[in-house]
């Protein structure tokens, strides 16, 4: 696993980052503001479990209480219910997150990253009031996010910056999947990724792209299983065994793209989307770096 460790994407430009930390539960961040336009988010998970960052784009007049006050909560009741087999139960939980939610827009962010490993990601954000967010699950069930929220205000302010140059290509649709067949090689590499067709599934989520090292032997199922949070083992800690998550890009609209650099080194690795069956939808996809 030490070729995995050394896997870690470590930038050498720090113009135009905003740095994220998590030490155990908690998201420690520079400012609670940003420039609108292009951002790199890079993000520092020093903590014993795995976590991401999701960017929420709240609807006006809403923020992080009402995130813990009325949606958050609704979540965890119906994983509660999910977790006690009560699955109609669930659905009546879930069906009381607020009108207002179906307005959020989900913009990206990092995708998971295994403890002790930090990552970047490039998106742009439109000025408005955002949530971050990280919802892996504690060994108990609970949601991070019950603890793993902060407020930004993205400015109208540009950033002036332009999205980094792309060595590879991933283009993942709702309807065809992960589409990435490079050759890819060992280095410091950016991946744009270009999304199509968005849609939500099963699990109330649209797709993502993640980035995971895999170890030689590790069950691929087992990975698939637990990337999907709706199952009542997924994204719940501990992470299955064999795999290094390396971040990625979080979900976004159809028409949108994202960027995450890595460094590489040889072994196999995998792409894959938090989405139930990411196999059956075409959203699980290995490869190889020689």
């Amino acid at each position: 696993m030490e070729s995995a460790a050394e896997a870690v994407n470590e930038p050498k430009n720090d113009n135009n980052v905003f740095t994220v930390t998590t030490r155990s539960m908690e998201f420690s961040i520079p400012s609670d503001t940003l420039p609108s336009g292009w951002n790199t988010i890079r993000y520092k998970n020093n903590s014993n479990e795995v976590h991401l960052i999701l960017f929420d784009k709240y609807p006006e007049g809403k923020g992080v209480e009402d995130a813990h006050n009325e949606v958050i909560p609704a979540f965890q009741e119906g994983m509660d219910m999910i977790n006690e087999g009560k699955m109609e139960e669930a659905q009546q939980a879930f069906g009381k997150l607020p009108e207002w939610f179906q307005e959020v827009e989900f913009t990206g962010g990092v995708g998971l990253l295994s403890p002790n490993t930090e990552a970047q990601s490039t998106i742009r954000l439109e000025p408005g009031t955002y949530i971050i967010e990280c919802y892996v699950k504690m060994a108990d069930g609970t949601f991070h996010s019950l603890q793993m929220t902060e407020q930004l205000e993205v400015t109208e302010t540009e950033s002036g910056m332009e999205p980094p140059e792309a060595d590879y290509v991933i283009d993942i649709d709702a309807s065809s999947g992960i589409q990435f067949d490079e050759s890819v090689s060992a280095g410091e590499k950016t991946f744009q990724v270009n999304y199509g067709e968005q849609k939500v599934h099963e699990h109330y989520l649209q797709h993502d792209v993640n980035i995971v090292w895999v170890d030689e032997g590790a069950d691929m199922a087992k990975l698939e299983k637990w990337v999907n949070w709706s199952d009542p083992d997924g994204l719940q800690t501990p992470a299955p065994e064999g795999f290094r998550f390396l971040g990625g890009v979080q979900e976004m609209k159809a028409g949108g793209k994202g960027f995450f650099t890595v460094d590489l080194k040889p072994g196999k690795y995998a792409l894959i989307s938090e989405v139930p069956g990411a196999q059956s939808k075409g959203m699980l996809k290995t490869f190889e770096v020689k």
